[in-house]
Formats: structure tokens, sequence, C-alpha cells
């Protein structure tokens, strides 16, 4: 039998980072919090928490934390489906763990979230990660569900297809006046641009690389780069002439039309495929988010190619 005590403190400390923060979500004092994952790891026979700023979990410790999480849906589900035997107050509301791209946030995803917290009580805690690393937070135990680029299996998790993201490659009309004025051919201008400043969201950020690489070109060797990791603020700086980058096209229609960037190479786009993925074993507590992603997903993604 799991001590859910220690495993509550375990949670908080892990969502808090640190012992004082935990004590004060849990109403006792540190000393306490710390002698329940004390107990705890004890039990267990491996360490849970890795003490610093902030604290973190190990394995071990981030698989029991989803364990708690995926208790407090059940209870949450009992409780609506049959008020009467968990009475109003007596459990938290639930926190669901979840990794998205930042693109997706910014666009379809909202949509998802706006329609899944309108007809439920469930929290959301959302990380921001490259799509082609989310995948690494389930099989680590920090989140829940994603949205990732991954579409090959992920052990202990159900994935469906959503769709495809559309990306475009853009630039100020300043930006192509001093850096591409000289490309008179496709060939050219691609091998200028691997040459040309470039913005990159992080150093996650691969879209520039992978549109080059279609081109036949290797921007991998341009050092020149900037990192930006906010979209607004990427979107504002590639209007600004500091480089080209890769943009959904949902999200820049209006600078294409008023003529504040400019696409490079029209029709040469790059197709970000997109996946729902979940841990297995919260599949019936979790349907009611899927059907809402699906939904959202449907309406801003393109088709997958069959």
């Amino acid at each position: 039998m799991l001590d859910y005590a220690g495993l509550e403190a375990l949670a908080a400390v892990v969502r808090e980072g640190s012992f004082e923060r935990a004590a004060r979500k849990l109403h006792v004092t540190p000393s306490a919090v710390s002698q329940r994952i004390k107990l705890l790891e004890e039990r267990v026979g491996q360490v849970l928490v890795l003490r610093g700023q902030p604290c973190t979990g190990t394995e071990a410790g981030r698989r029991l934390c989803l364990h708690v999480e995926q208790v407090a849906l059940l209870e949450n589900d009992l409780r609506r489906k049959n008020p009467e035997l968990v009475p109003e107050g007596q459990t938290a509301l639930p926190t669901l763990k979840l990794a998205v791209n930042a693109d997706s946030l910014s666009t379809w995803f909202m949509d998802a979230m706006a329609a899944f917290t309108q007809d439920g009580n469930e929290l959301l805690d959302i990380s921001i990660d490259d799509q082609d690393h989310t995948a690494k937070r389930i099989k680590e135990g920090e989140v829940m569900a994603a949205v990732t680029a991954t579409g090959s299996v992920i052990a202990g998790c159900n994935t469906w297809p959503l769709g495809r993201m559309r990306y475009i490659a853009v630039a100020s009309p300043d930006f192509v006046a001093r850096y591409l004025a000289q490309a008179d051919t496709d060939q050219r201008l691609a091998e200028a641009l691997a040459k040309a400043p470039m913005m990159y969201y992080g150093r996650k950020d691969s879209l520039q690389d992978q549109w080059l690489h279609s081109l036949g070109q290797d921007g991998r060797r341009n050092n020149a780069r900037h990192f930006l990791p906010s979209n607004q603020g990427y979107s504002r700086a590639v209007e600004l002439g500091m480089g080209w980058g890769m943009h959904p096209a949902a999200l820049i229609a209006p600078q294409l039309e008023s003529g504040e960037l400019i696409a490079l190479l029209p029709g040469r786009n790059l197709y970000i495929p997109m996946y729902w993925a979940h841990t297995r074993n919260a599949q019936a507590s979790l349907q009611r988010l899927t059907d809402c992603v699906i939904h959202s997903a449907a309406a801003w993604l393109e088709p997958m190619e069959s």
C-alpha cells in the first residue's frame, strides 16, 4: 500500500520546487514535508527528490508524481459522477501536466484548452518545448500528455495523428534588399539564405535547418544565428530585419498580405506532422481532453500525407 501522505508531499515539492513552498501549499511545516518524503524514500528504497534550487524529482520520483496526478483525476471523475461519495472540498482539483510546442500553443491548442476547461474543473500546467523533444517529457514521466512530432511508438502511451503544420520561410523587405538582392535564381537565393542571419526560437529549433536541407543547403555551418524564445518577439524580430525565419502559416497571414513580410521561395513550404500522445493508463481520464485536442487540430492543421 502506497503512502499517499508521502506521495502528496513528494508531488508538492516537485511541483513547487522547494520544501518551503510545498509546506505552505499543504499547510504543514517544511520539516513535516521532509519527514514524509524521507519515510517514502525509505519505503521504496531509493531517492525520489534531488535537493537543489529548484528541487526536482528523480525518474522514480517523477513517475510517482504522475501516479498522484492520475489518482487525482480518478477521484475527480468519481466526485463528479457520484458527489455523495466524495463531497465537494474533500479533494483538490486535479492538475494535468502537458508539454506543447510554442507554435501549437499560439494557434490551435488554445482552442482545445478553452473547450476542455469550459466543461470541466481540471487545471492545466503547460510546459513549452520543441515538438521534437516533447515525447521525451512523457518517457521521463514529467508530463501526462504532449503534442509531439514523433509518430513512432512511445512505450506506455497511446498516440493519435493530428495533422501537419505548414511553415513558410519569410523575411522583411529590408532584409531581402540587404542580403538577397543579388539572388536572381532559386538556387542562388537558397545559397544566400544559408549564409544570411537567421532567427531561431531556441537551440532545439531546427526548422530553418530542415527547410534549407530540403533545398540542398546546409545551414548548420552558418553561425549568424539569433535565438529568441518568444513567438511574438520572434515574429517582430523578423519584421524588423534581424534575420529570416520559419513561421506557421496561420500566424503570419496578415503580415504577408500587408507586405510587412515576404515569403521566400513561395510554394516551398515545410510541413511538420503533429501527434497527440498520453500515458495509456490515463486514457479514460483524458478522453475528454483528447477529444478537444483532435477536434481543434482538425480545424487548424492540414491533413497528413496519405
